[in-house]
């Protein structure tokens, strides 16, 4: 689980337009219709194929903690691919991304330059491109630490130098300390 690649899960989740199945049994019962067999289901959530027969059956109505949030985020991962693809293309070319953080955040600029870090709280709209590289780099397989650095960048252009209106000597932003992430198409 990362932060940045949870959250742009999140906010591309926003734009389902039915909702996922909520028992057990109808979640088993999707994935099993996603993959084809209950063999391949019970590899992926490790689990025996017995088990997910059962939770087909409506025999198990009731998963344990660790299984129920697998089987959760499994079916999230699948539900409405075509919605999702939409809405990742429609932030990547025309409505972009809104960032909601509190982190704390800091500069390096030239000397004489107030470039101390502190804790800020942004929502900022940032431009297609981000969104599209975001997307992208998530979707490569980027780290955490790679997403964050994509998001430092936005927010360097867009807030600190308000796309070239300022701040144009400003060299890296620091983006540390993450207390609050959300994203918003």
């Amino acid at each position: 689980m990362t932060l940045f690649g949870d959250g742009l899960d999140t906010a591309v989740q926003k734009a389902f337009t039915r909702p996922t199945p909520k028992s057990a049994p109808a979640q088993m019962r999707f994935l099993v219709r996603q993959l084809k067999t209950t063999k391949a289901v019970a590899q992926m959530l490790r689990i025996s194929q017995r088990t997910v027969e059962r939770y087909v059956k409506d025999q198990i109505k009731k998963p344990r903690a660790d299984l129920a949030a697998r089987l959760e985020h499994e079916v999230k991962k699948r539900w409405q691919p075509q919605i999702r693809a939409k809405a990742r293309q429609k932030a990547a070319t025309t409505g972009g991304i809104v960032i909601d953080t509190r982190a704390r955040l800091g500069y390096t600029a030239p000397i004489g330059s107030t470039d101390q870090d502190r804790i800020r709280h942004l929502t900022v709209a940032l431009p297609p491109r981000y969104a599209a590289r975001l997307f992208d780099a998530q979707e490569a397989g980027a780290t955490d630490q790679q997403l964050r650095e994509i998001a430092a960048e936005a927010l360097k252009e867009v807030y600190f130098q308000d796309d070239g209106r300022r701040a144009g000597q400003l060299e890296e932003v620091r983006f540390t300390d993450i207390e609050h992430l959300e994203f918003d198409l």
